[in-house]
């Protein structure tokens, strides 16, 4: 092998140009591409800029030809000579113009044949590129979105420093605190069985700063369970601003990279869209505004209708909706719409109704069972033409109807290939709700956090009309794709008082998770309920103190964790079961956590694999992801209830959730009949478990190993 020895780089491969004929260059790289034409020989050198080609011909020492000619594609390779015009010139290439006669060869390494090119647009398997990710890096697209990525990240420090905003970086290595996201796990070699927490949303961090005086910074916020480790989220924070100020500020800062990356003229000031116009118009809070399709309500036509479909939805209180994939019926022939009708099936719709308008006549899947007056109006309500194409879905819960035409038309627009990638359309959705109902525990939870500020005039809805309340929360949608979101923050104890009562979130649990907020920071490890829960974060008050302040947030996203122990024997139907007391020694519930979390790592992996598999069929693939949500959802209860108990004063607290059953171990040797209730109702609350299937199992801990 050669070295690079009193060898320097003139410049990067695909920098050259016609301006540079008669330079003599050094250049280094990896080997494309070599074409041995007998006395001629092409060598296709790339770096991270692009190709050149270096030539070599007759009139090339023997020495250096023959080396030349033992070239293989991902060779390592450094080459000098003279910039001279190309004979036969590649428009396609920039530097297609020009080639390098070489007068010096370094063969630096040598490589085994790439198990697959390096070239743009591979279709290799995402496993294979994953394996040797080094050699996927290598490929040009690949490389110029990293480059892509580096000048997005450096233009988004001198925007937001050109607009009064500091950059800094809060704790990254900290103790877990219930603050509502949740956590990427660091072992502790000094303490085994314990864990530093990297937390995913340091708002309390955040809350600190503003009211430190820093009223504008930025920082970056990744490492989300959902994300790769490139992956870049920009956090705002600023107080003393209304929305559309902060959305004026966030404008701005997309018009410059699209500018100065795409060379794109977005225009501003973006259009603005309440929410529950984008449900009405779109099904979608996301809503794609490339093309039509608009959704139209039919609800007030069938209500009374012949047709049981159409009017037994209305009549449950849900509605009937349609939209219109206008000009495309022909497109759409009954074997395509059949197919529709499955697709909506998987957003729980029960079916799809159709009508076609063909040549002057006009075909559909009910029109046999209403009146030609009911028929006409939905034609009218549709704004139906010759060459139309209806489709509609109804059922007794709007949000079914929402998601299922709201994903039906992006379904409709995507196999008629009208979706333009260079058509950008950027919206900001506004006016969110409050409140959204949760079906599981049977009452109205945040639908962005517990912190949001309502809008100014429904204030006096918070407590009375929960289902009606507007937040002062809003996202920015492009194409279809959340960017980002935000809201402005509540800023004063009353109202944050009051917001706490609509989500029925009692003072006793704000005080008790308060204080597990202010334990964390006794100079101790805290142990970790579990490596993907969530820890509840509803009583958190690190919101409170602020003023006036705003971000542009986003919820935290998880991996799937599971259950694995098995619940005792029940006795006493009605009421938690209270077993004899054991002995443990100190460590008992760090192990048992621990073991928990090993074997839910395994049933994850297997899972895991399950999903990754080309060969399983796809209702066992979703068998598996639905029974990782499954898990996921008991690792949240589990690390909730141990929050509060232990917050409450109990210690050592461990809750395994299998099935319907849920067994609570805790460091207590006699466990009073108040203890007992206590439990029983934290437990009942955070799992949602009856109590004659809650098992409370007290320990006495000893010092012996």
């Amino acid at each position: 092998m050669d070295t690079l020895q009193n060898f320097r780089r003139t410049d990067y491969c695909g920098t050259f140009t016609a301006a540079n004929i008669g330079q003599e260059i050094s250049v280094c790289g990896w080997v494309q591409r070599q074409r041995n034409l007998g006395g001629l020989i092409f060598v296709d050198l790339r770096d991270r800029t692009g190709l050149l080609q270096l030539s070599f011909d007759d009139s090339t020492p023997k020495d250096l030809f023959d080396k030349a000619a033992s070239l293989r594609g991902e060779y390592v390779i450094a080459a000098t000579g003279v910039v001279r015009e190309r004979e036969s010139k590649n428009p396609d290439l920039p530097t297609g113009d020009i080639e390098v006669k070489v007068t010096d060869l370094r063969l630096l390494a040598k490589a085994e044949t790439p198990p697959f090119e390096i070239v743009e647009n591979s279709d290799v398997k995402d496993a294979v590129r994953l394996k040797y990710r080094y050699l996927d890096l290598r490929r040009p697209d690949m490389q110029r979105m990293i480059a892509l990525r580096h000048k997005i990240v450096k233009i988004c420090r001198d925007y937001f420093d050109e607009n009064g905003f500091l950059e800094i970086e809060t704790p990254i290595l900290t103790k877990s605190t219930p603050e509502g996201a949740r956590d990427y796990l660091v072992p502790s070699r000094v303490h085994p069985g314990k864990f530093y927490a990297l937390p995913q949303s340091p708002q309390q961090y955040k809350q600190l700063l503003m009211l430190s005086g820093f009223d504008r910074y930025f920082r970056d916020e990744d490492l989300r369970a959902d994300r790769q480790p490139e992956f870049t989220q920009i956090d705002l924070e600023m107080s003393f601003l209304d929305e559309e100020q902060i959305q004026t500020i966030q404008e701005g800062f997309m018009k410059r990279v699209f500018k100065e990356v795409l060379d794109v003229d977005v225009q501003t000031p973006f259009l603005r869209m309440p929410w529950r116009e984008a449900m009405d118009r779109f099904g979608s809070d996301k809503p794609d505004m490339r093309f039509g399709f608009e959704l139209k309500d039919i609800s007030d036509i069938v209500k009374d209708c012949g047709f049981g479909v159409f009017a037994d939805a209305v009549k449950g209180g849900g509605s009937v909706r349609l939209i219109n994939v206008d000009g495309h019926a022909k497109d759409f022939p009954r074997k395509k719409i059949d197919k529709l009708g499955e697709f909506v099936k998987t957003y729980k719709a029960k079916g799809l109704a159709w009508a076609r308008m063909l040549d002057g006549k006009v075909t559909s899947s009910y029109q046999k069972f209403l009146t030609d007056e009911e028929n006409a109006a939905i034609l009218a309500r549709a704004g139906a033409k010759d060459g139309d194409l209806i489709l509609i879905v109804g059922d007794v819960k709007d949000e079914v109807v929402f998601a299922s035409l709201g994903a039906l038309r992006i379904e409709c627009a995507k196999q008629l290939g009208i979706l333009d990638p260079n058509d950008f359309k950027f919206l900001w959705v506004t006016e969110f709700p409050m409140f959204e109902w949760s079906e599981e525990e049977g009452r109205y939870q945040a639908m962005h956090h517990p912190f949001t500020a309502p809008m100014i005039e429904d204030e006096d809805k918070l407590l009375t009309d929960k289902a009606n309340c507007r937040a002062r929360a809003y996202d920015i949608v492009l194409n279809g794709t959340e960017l980002g979101g935000g809201s402005i923050r509540i800023n004063t104890p009353e109202m944050q008082t009051k917001a706490f009562q609509a989500l029925e979130i009692s003072d006793e649990d704000i005080l008790a998770e308060n204080q597990a907020v202010n334990r964390a920071d006794d100079g101790t490890l805290k142990e970790i309920q579990s490596l993907d829960g969530e820890l509840e974060s509803a009583g958190s008050l690190d919101a409170e103190a602020g003023g006036e302040t705003q971000a542009a947030d986003s919820a935290g996203s998880s991996e799937p964790a599971g259950s694995e122990t098995e619940a005792a024997g029940l006795e006493n139907p009605g009421e938690a079961v209270l077993t004899s007391t054991g002995t443990a020694n100190l460590d008992y519930a760090a192990r048992m956590k621990l073991n928990r979390e090993q074997i839910r790592s395994k049933n994850k992996e297997a899972l895991l694999e399950i999903v990754n598999n080309t060969s399983v069929a796809d209702n066992l693939k979703q068998d598996a992801v639905n029974k990782m949500v499954a898990m996921t959802d008991i690792a949240e209860r589990e690390a909730a209830a141990e929050m509060l108990l232990e917050a409450k004063g109990f210690s050592d607290v461990v809750v395994s959730i299998t099935d319907d059953n849920c067994d609570v171990v805790l460091n207590m040797g006699e466990v009073t009949d108040a203890k007992r209730a206590q439990v029983e109702d934290i437990v009942k609350r955070k799992t949602n478990i009856s109590a004659d299937k809650i098992v409370i199992t007290p320990i006495v801990v000893t010092d012996a190993e």
